[in-house]
């Protein structure tokens, strides 16, 4: 089961954003109006996706999801905003790492497709880690290997 997180400041788009997604049974979502207590959260539990407001009070969805660069590097983070500005794109992107830049009002398919697509891509790059770490390990076991039949 895949687990998601939204944070908004704003109960009705936390509503809406989880009526959009309620179709998906795999998908376990937990929403937060408060980033703080999301911040909490995320050092306690591990999540796939990660969809952030923008502009709240206190910790600001970019601060929020840099935050969440550091704490679960493999979590998918998507800034979802109503006030588009080139500045705060370019921000999501290289500080954040932001996957997607979604804008307020969002079309259900678009969200749902950009869930899927950072999954797939999450899916990848963890299995890719897994698949580098087992080559590393057979590396060493077979460096291990040479070393004994040089000593006989």
């Amino acid at each position: 089961m895949d687990k998601i997180m939204i944070i908004d400041d704003e109960e009705s788009i936390l509503k809406s954003l989880q009526r959009s997604l309620r179709h998906k049974e795999d998908w376990e979502v937990e929403v937060y109006s408060s980033p703080e207590q999301a911040l909490r959260r995320l050092q306690t539990s591990i999540f796939d996706v990660v969809i952030s407001d923008c502009n709240m009070p206190g910790i600001n969805g970019l601060e929020l999801l840099q935050e969440l660069k550091v704490l679960q590097p493999d979590a998918v983070r998507i800034l979802l905003t109503g006030m588009v500005n080139v500045e705060t794109v370019i921000a999501a992107v290289n500080k954040a790492g932001a996957f997607r830049f979604i804008a307020k009002p969002w079309e259900d398919e678009e969200l749902i497709a950009s869930i899927e697509e950072g999954l797939a891509l999450r899916r990848m790059i963890v299995e890719n880690r897994m698949l580098a770490e087992r080559v590393r390990d057979q590396q060493r076991e077979l460096e291990s290997l040479k070393n004994s039949i040089s000593l006989q």
